[in-house]
């Protein structure tokens, strides 16, 4: 089968459920195939060539899931964040060198006053709240030449993402056709979905998590997606109750908010048992794991993913076999192995994580030097460098203690922020933690956790430590702990622990 996107949907049966949202139609496959030829004329006839790139700037929902879906299968999408700032717009649209930008019709935001300051397309998108979920039109300016009618082919880009930097400037990492078609498989396969499988999807749709495990590993399935607009723990069990889902994936703190809500809504739950619930993008503690499996009655499938991996790397396995609480799985698609941190060998032990496999980018757009530290030659195939922590055990059973960037390093002393986020939450009042690096003049770093209580609960920053003292070597006791209604997260919901001790005060020695 030939490794496109337009291919992969070509075969799915039209009559079938597609794309839904709340209060709204089924889009169809049949119909889905209607709109992605439709959409592809309209580009055309704009000047869009299946080379160029389209900047899609969309609230979540199905008329996002949708543009991408569609636009991917004619050029090369470019989702952003709909909360950037005029600043944000002006980086990421030039350095992504997009032609267009989609926007909502009636949208005035920053978005758009990057754009025209750089000469790009607007394209409107026009939906209709009484048509299925995810049908629109692209109404823009048609060009004085349309663009040749050729659509992509599987060695063409298809998706283009930014990494999130953290000092350094943020990296693009192109995705192919057949990058996305052999990650949605992967999925697919290690969920064992079926036409009969519907996700309920509540990340953001810029976000590779969202695009391909919620909505491209679904209709590669001929499965169904229903499209939430966004994350919202007081509508999730309203969501479930109207769209019926075998399942849902999510970051562990949008879980957390579910497992908050869950005692209130145990109706809900009897009523609509899931097959499985999904974890991908951060760490999922192993108490939250236990909890969730123990609330839904279903197994708790935790996935390890990024972009540059066009998301799934590993995963939990499907019952008979084990959910480990605490490791992110077994290799799902790609090889994964483990190569020694500064040589470019396969090693066997603790050591950073690597991959290799068709859902790999072919590498960093224009950055040779990125290329050459993260990709390297062993054994006969190409290798990705993580830039993650971990081992094996005897099953093939991935334990990650953390990103190499994040390990604290305290005089010396290699601390995995994990492990401590680990004896954190065994403490009774605590709901969410998250372990960090905070500078210390003498050690150079020093071991600090933001924690959240739970409702009810409480607990001084000297009675959680003194717990930590109990559990672990002083070396790795946090010496700060503060206490917070809310841990600040980034834009897809992930705690962030590269630069949290500044935001909480902590980002000067003493």
């Amino acid at each position: 089968m030939t490794a496109t996107l337009a291919a992969l949907l070509d075969t799915q049966d039209a009559q079938a459920a597609a794309i839904g949202a709340p209060g709204r139609e089924w889009l169809s496959f049949g119909l889905l195939r209607a709109l992605s030829a439709q959409v592809a004329a309209d580009l055309r006839s704009f000047g869009i060539s299946a080379s160029d790139r389209v900047a899609i700037v969309l609230p979540n929902g199905p008329e996002m899931a949708a543009a991408f879906v569609t636009i991917a299968q004619a050029a090369t999408t470019a989702p952003l964040n709909p909360a950037y700032q005029l600043a944000e717009y002006q980086f990421y649209l030039e350095d992504l060198k997009a032609k267009a930008l989609v926007v909502a019709s009636g949208h005035d935001g920053p978005a758009v006053e990057a754009a025209q300051a750089l000469g790009m397309a607007i394209l409107r998108l026009e939906s209709q709240p009484d048509q299925p979920a995810g049908s629109f039109r692209l109404i823009g300016q048609p060009a004085s030449t349309p663009a040749p009618a050729d659509l992509p082919g599987p060695e063409a880009v298809a998706l283009i993402l930014h990494t999130s930097g953290t000092t350094s400037r943020p990296k693009i990492v192109p995705l192919l056709q057949s990058n996305l078609v052999a990650s949605a498989g992967n999925i697919a396969a290690s969920l064992a979905l079926t036409p009969a499988d519907r996700c309920l999807n509540v990340m953001p749709l810029f976000h590779i998590h969202g695009l391909i495990a919620a909505v491209t590993s679904s209709l590669a399935a001929g499965a169904s997606v229903f499209c939430a607009p966004g994350f919202d723990a007081l509508k999730f069990f309203g969501w479930i109750r109207e769209a019926c889902p075998t399942w849902y994936t999510a970051v562990p703190t949008m879980h957390q908010a579910i497992l908050s809500r869950a005692a209130r809504n145990g109706d809900v739950i009897a009523a609509h048992p899931l097959r499985f619930l999904r974890s991908s993008s951060a760490s999922l503690p192993a108490q939250v794991m236990r909890e969730l499996a123990r609330t839904f009655n279903a197994p708790v499938i935790e996935a390890y993913g990024m972009t540059e991996a066009t998301h799934q790397m590993a995963s939990n396995p499907l019952p008979p076999r084990a959910q480990k609480p605490g490791s992110v799985g077994i290799a799902a698609g790609p090889k994964l192995r483990i190569a020694h941190e500064v040589e470019n060998r396969l090693i066997d032990g603790t050591g950073e994580v690597v991959i290799s496999g068709p859902n790999v980018t072919p590498g960093y757009e224009s950055n040779p030097e990125a290329n050459e530290k993260n990709f390297f030659q062993a054994d006969g195939l190409r290798w990705f460098r993580t830039g993650d922590q971990g081992a094996l055990d005897d099953e093939g059973y991935l334990h990650l203690t953390g990103r190499l960037k994040e390990i604290i390093n305290r005089g010396g002393e290699k601390i995995s922020p994990l492990e401590v986020d680990g004896v954190l939450l065994d403490h009774p009042a605590v709901q969410q933690v998250v372990a960090f690096a905070m500078p210390h003049p003498k050690l150079g770093e020093e071991v600090a956790a933001a924690v959240v209580l739970r409702e009810g609960q409480t607990a001084t920053e000297r009675e959680i430590r003194d717990f930590c003292a109990s559990q672990m070597a002083d070396f790795k006791v946090p010496r700060r702990v503060i206490i917070l209604d809310e841990i600040p997260k980034g834009a897809t919901g992930k705690l962030q622990r590269i630069g949290l001790a500044e935001k909480l005060g902590l980002g000067t020695p003493a």
